[in-house]
């Protein structure tokens, strides 16, 4: 089983945001990640990238 890791991009630099994710729900602008050990963590972003080869998932914070 292959699952994705989750990267936030914020001002050009991306760090890892969750890993083992299982799941992902759109909702009002926000994203909520669920992974397969029951942690879930939101965050209002954009979809950048999704690399389904490498199981990689890029959101991006947008500058307010």
């Amino acid at each position: 089983m292959c699952l994705a890791k989750a990267y936030l991009e914020k001002d050009n630099k991306s760090g890892i945001f969750a890993e083992s994710v299982a799941s992902i729900r759109a909702s009002d602008g926000k994203f909520l990640l669920s992974t397969i050990f029951g942690e879930q963590k939101e965050v209002k972003a954009v979809v950048k990238e999704i690399d389904f080869l490498n199981s990689i998932i890029t959101l991006k914070i947008l500058k307010t």
